[in-house]
């Protein structure tokens, strides 16, 4: 587990908290934060032991956090949902960049066959805000919110050459406080330091500590002479990438940095300058022009009725509700596209909250470093990259069947008939299994995932085949015109099944989730009038969860 910021650790002890800070608001985002560098997944002990805090403390913030569909109470397990993804989704909405410049490095990866991420600079870090991967054996696993030291990093390096010396005291501090990284969860540690009875290695651990730094520093002067940097296995062996930065046309700082990231099989470091720059260069001139050219954005619909809702759950689930934590997350998502930088009058109309508690709230946030003074706006704040560590990184690489898994369980539990998800093959002829949930009755239906089935034979397939292109085949228009398909023992005798269709944010059907039973126990009107309502509520669940996810990372069907 990594270490705790200094913030943490101050918020832990008491000490140097300020007063008007919200202490279970602090509390609660330390809970998110632990989470999010465990993978997603922690025990209630387990987070009592990462947090220090008491169990009854644990249990009443994941409660809440539960209450405001952030995370799940899986068993013994806590565990992120996509509904944290809402806060990291308004960072990115606020700052522009990934929907103004992800387009853009997703064609380089596509012309490079290579990996391109896009990076912001966070403190003495850099935080990648998109990532086009490439889909083989040997890839880059970088996701987007994780964090990298600026040192151990190409774009760090340009970043660095805009630093102040406060910014350079600040990460000669860090680096004095943390020398093997462990703040920095996506990276390999360094090595352990040498012991300091250890007269010789205490003296090689000086010297390497003064060699990074000078290592460092000569890599920043030649990021600012040349315009671009190298990483040459500066993270871990085999990995290099190039980085040239994106600037800002209006201030003409670094805006954002864009890398492309390979290994040394592929393209030894030393030819990174040759092979890839003058088409990571031409793709930096697009995307600065691009910058030039946006339109001012369109605000979008801030959130509603917050408050009113947060004291509703407060008299519904009484002590176990922390109405403070709640309130505070909120304030979060006040910002937003067309929303990056907010006044606390904005914040407060936006949430619905007490001016005093928007105040209270924004206070805190900026004690954690997740808000902080807009740059050119007078008396307004906005959030930081910080944000992204509430949750981000492990859901941003997520699928739609491991999005759909716990909705398919509990339709199955609900129904006690078992539950699949299923696309459509390339070819429209067959559908794929790709989740599902069974129940433990004797006579039940079990298809594997992975398993296919002729498309037009299934209630799962004829959903899928009616969103195509207008359908010829009748059952195909009833299908369409109805919003679900019901197949009666066409596939196997006794095998009944309904299913809808599932939607990316464009409206198109993506895969198709059904609830399959034996004709003796449910007949054609008991699907419709029982069946149909719990299998649409999950298909919308899904798709909420789905559209979360989609919003600025790609998410695969399979």
């Amino acid at each position: 587990m990594p270490a705790m910021t200094a913030v943490e650790a101050g918020a832990r002890a008491g000490a140097g908290v300020p007063a008007e800070a919200v202490g279970p608001l602090v509390r609660g985002v330390g809970v998110l934060r632990r989470l999010a560098e465990a993978g997603g997944t922690l025990s209630p002990s387990a987070l009592e032991r990462a947090t220090g805090l008491a169990r009854s403390t644990v249990d009443r913030i994941t409660a809440t956090l539960a209450r405001m569909g952030y995370v799940r109470l899986d068993g013994r397990d806590v565990v992120l949902t996509p509904g944290v993804l809402e806060l990291g989704n308004a960072y990115l909405a606020a700052l522009r960049l990934p929907a103004l410049l992800g387009a853009r490095a997703d064609a380089l990866a596509d012309e490079l066959d290579e990996s391109v991420s896009l990076a912001v600079a966070d403190r003495d870090g850099i935080r990648f805000i998109h990532q086009a991967t490439r889909r083989r054996a040997l890839s880059v696993s970088f996701r987007i919110g994780d964090l990298l030291p600026a040192e151990r990093t190409a774009p760090g390096a340009l970043f660095a050459t805009e630093w102040t010396e406060r910014d350079w005291a600040r990460w000669r501090t860090r680096r004095a406080e943390d020398p093997r990284d462990t703040a920095f969860p996506a990276v390999p540690q360094r090595p352990e330091p040498a012991p300091a009875h250890d007269t010789a290695r205490t003296t090689g651990t000086t010297d390497t500590a003064a060699a990074v730094e000078a290592a460092f520093a000569d890599r920043v002067g030649a990021a600012r002479r040349d315009g671009w940097a190298v990483d040459d296995q500066l993270i871990e062996p085999g990995l290099v990438a190039v980085s040239a930065p994106v600037r800002d046309p209006r201030t003409g700082r670094v805006a954002c940095v864009a890398s492309v990231v390979s290994h040394t099989s592929r393209h030894p470091a030393a030819e990174l300058p040759a092979a890839l720059l003058p088409r990571l260069r031409t793709a930096v001139a697009a995307m600065e022009a691009d910058l030039r050219t946006a339109p001012p954005p369109e605000p979008g619909p801030a959130p509603a009725g917050l408050a009113t809702w947060t004291t509703a759950s407060k008299q519904e689930l009484g002590r176990d509700f922390v109405e403070s934590l709640a309130r505070g997350l909120t304030v979060l998502t006040a910002f937003g596209e067309g929303r990056p930088a907010l006044s606390l009058t904005d914040v407060a109309r936006a949430t619905g909250l007490p001016r005093a508690t928007a105040r209270r709230a924004l206070l805190t946030h900026e004690y954690l470093g997740l808000v902080a003074a807009a740059p050119h706006e007078d008396r307004a704040f906005a959030l930081t990259p910080r944000v992204l560590d509430l949750g981000f990184p492990p859901l941003s690489r997520t699928t739609l069947p491991r999005l759909a898994e716990p909705h398919l369980r509990a339709l199955a539990d609900r129904v006690a008939e078992p539950a699949a998800l299923a696309v459509l093959t390339a070819d429209g002829t067959e559908i794929q299994y790709t989740a599902g949930a069974g129940t433990g009755g004797v006579l039940t239906v079990r298809i594997p995932v992975g398993a296919r089935l002729p498309a037009a034979a299934t209630s799962l397939g004829r959903v899928l085949l009616a969103d195509t292109s207008a359908p010829a085949a009748p059952e195909l228009a009833e299908a369409r015109a109805r919003g679900y398909a019901l197949v009666d023992e066409e596939l196997e005798s006794g095998l009944r099944s309904v299913a809808v269709p599932v939607r990316d944010r464009t409206g198109r059907a993506v895969a198709a989730v059904n609830v399959a039973t034996h004709a003796a126990r449910r007949s054609l009107e008991d699907c419709v009038e029982h069946l149909l309502p719990a299998l649409r509520a999950t298909a919308d669940d899904i798709q909420r969860d789905l559209h979360r996810a989609s919003r600025f990372t790609k998410v695969p069907t399979t």
